[in-house]
């Protein structure tokens, strides 16, 4: 049975296409091919990036530049309280509120705070966001110049129809053993790491990348995967850079560097990587063989990936939009942010309805500013 199971995973017609065989990868005349027996050396190699990332590199950096977690008081001990945030909801409604009040026998106000410190008490600390920023900043580094200086001098860097010259007597190993290591130790620590917003997505992608390495390592496709690999770490050292920039206090330069971030990603996920990759690996390969399983599979998870870019482009676009309009807001002249608030609401006491209406586009940045020149304080009290 498990026999019968091995021949039809490891079937030739799955993994190659028709004119090429298991036998025309055999090791001979002093050249050595890629073998799936070779990615179990991926598994230490993840291993040991799990272990030595946070103790031997992002723990000394959070220490020379001064990180420290700030203090945050403890939720007291209330067992009715504790068993509704983890069996109901972290963010309790005002009757859920009251409901509680009722169980416990506490005011509103102290249930509130309770439900406040007690979130706080799960979100992560700032030395543990520095620690992951800066270990996966060092590695894209790293792994970026390796690329760059192991693909810099061939051919089909700067002709994609090369990539299928010779197919599939291709080969890569190092830059393959230590990308796929990589993300094999970030779907390990994934119970570990920072849960944004965007978790699922992330294990989507993970597992997804992991599925395109070792399917392109085994079927030979592995100069493309190269070029996939470059086009991503590119963009990810800005990301984790400015990320490490931000929670070291940098601000104005992690800023910088997120819309240098922001270009890098819309060039390289969104016209790169689908008009010419994925351009590359669906249209030429029909050029020398007829298509099979594994150039359907293949085009497949790249087309997951690029949906995944299109998540995240919405993402970041959004985030540059109110990083724009908040400078603009800020660079404003005060007296026609304010009477121009003034002259809608008609009286100063309807400035905070207007407020309410108008979002985060003009508020903050007229509290932020009448702060700053200490207006009166009944005039900060409306805009409140």
């Amino acid at each position: 049975m498990l026999q019968t199971v091995g021949e039809w995973i490891w079937w030739e017609r799955l993994w190659l296409p028709v004119s090429v065989s298991w036998s025309d990868l055999e090791d001979k005349e002093g050249r050595v091919y890629a073998k799936a027996s070779q990615l179990y050396a991926t598994l230490p190699c993840a291993l040991c990036f799990f272990v030595c990332s946070f103790r031997y590199l992002a723990t000394p950096l959070a220490n020379i530049w001064g990180i420290r977690d700030r203090i945050r008081l403890p939720a007291e001990q209330n067992p009715i309280l504790e068993k509704y945030f983890r069996g109901q909801t972290r963010i309790p409604t005002q009757d859920d509120v009251r409901s509680l009040c009722k169980k416990t026998g506490w005011p509103e106000r102290r249930v509130e705070v309770w439900f406040k410190r007690r979130r706080n008490q799960e979100r992560p600390g700032l030395r543990k966001r520095f620690s992951e920023a800066s270990w996966r900043c060092a590695f894209y580094f790293f792994a970026f110049v390796g690329g760059i200086l192991a693909l810099y001098d061939k051919p089909w860097v700067y002709d994609l129809r090369e990539v299928w010259a010779g197919f599939p007597k291709q080969v890569s190993y190092w830059y393959y053993l230590f990308e796929m290591g990589f993300y094999l130790s970030l779907v390990f620590s994934l119970t570990f790491d920072v849960k944004r917003k965007d978790f699922k997505e992330q294990v989507i992608h993970h597992m997804a990348t992991l599925t395109l390495l070792s399917f392109s390592w085994i079927s030979n496709y592995i100069r493309v995967g190269t070029l996939v690999m470059v086009i991503h770490d590119s963009s990810d050292i800005l990301l984790e850079g400015a990320k490490v920039l931000n929670y070291a206090k940098y601000h104005r330069t992690a800023n910088g560097i997120f819309v240098v971030f922001t270009a890098v990603f819309m060039v390289t996920r969104l016209i790169i990587f689908p008009f010419w990759l994925i351009h590359c690996t669906w249209v030429y390969p029909l050029e020398l063989f007829p298509p099979f399983f594994g150039y359907y599979f293949f085009n497949i998870m790249l087309l997951v990936l690029q949906l995944l870019h299109l998540y995240w482009a919405v993402l970041i676009s959004r985030m540059v939009y109110k990083f724009i309009f908040s400078q603009v807001c800020l660079q404003m002249p005060l007296c026609s942010c304010v009477w121009e608030c003034v002259g809608m609401c008609g009286n100063m006491k309807s400035m905070r309805l207007s407020f309410s209406l108008w979002g985060s586009l003009y508020s903050p940045c007229i509290y932020d500013r009448l702060q700053r020149i200490n207006m009166s304080h009944i005039f900060i009290h409306y805009i409140r």
